[in-house]
């Protein structure tokens, strides 16, 4: 009880204190008032360059999800594109020698054959490409071994077959090339 009294006591005459230095020194009271004032304005100084920071962060992440939707927005259907591009692609490779050679299918051949360079083309100007794979080290980020092959003649984790080719759109996996991997012979 005696500490209360003592403390409010001394909050009662450190209160006096300054009213009576207000009144006796005024340039003193108005001294803490502007300094008092001048904290109010750095701290709001502060949360404008904060709130200004905010605004500019995310404008810059609005018009870079806005690039990204116009540069991958075909993401979806150069995946669908790219099984005509496979069979188109399984469909010449199956044309033997013998009926390349003939007169009457020549035409043909050549129409597919064209065909083929037209997509690759078009492939092209849209930022796809195929995944280099036979002869390269397996990458996890751009192959899929699906099996492997006992090989004296390569170093084990060298693709040596490739069942389907791989893509990429500009800098992102499109597909992975589904491959074969060298292991060590036994």
């Amino acid at each position: 009880m005696e500490n209360e009294d003592t403390t409010a006591a001394g909050t009662a005459d450190a209160e006096a204190l300054r009213e009576a230095t207000a009144e006796a020194a005024p340039e003193v009271a108005e001294a803490d008032a502007h300094a008092a004032l001048a904290e109010e304005l750095a701290e709001a100084k502060r949360q404008v360059l904060y709130a200004q920071a905010e605004v500019q962060n995310v404008r810059r992440r609005a018009e870079k999800e806005a690039a990204d939707a116009r540069t991958y927005a075909a993401t979806a259907f150069a995946r669908d594109i790219l099984s005509v591009a496979d069979n188109l692609s399984r469909g010449l490779s199956a044309i033997p020698d013998e009926v390349r050679a003939e007169e009457r299918f020549k035409g043909l051949v050549t129409g597919l054959e064209a065909t083929g360079r037209e997509l690759e083309s078009i492939f092209a100007r849209h930022g796809i490409s195929r995944i280099a794979s036979v002869g390269e080290a397996l990458d996890p980020n751009r192959h899929q071994a699906m099996f492997e092959v006992p090989s004296a003649d390569v170093a084990p984790g060298t693709i040596v077959q490739e069942v389907q080719a791989g893509y990429m759109i500009r800098d992102r996996l499109l597909r992975p090339a589904l491959v074969g991997v060298a292991k060590a012979a036994e």
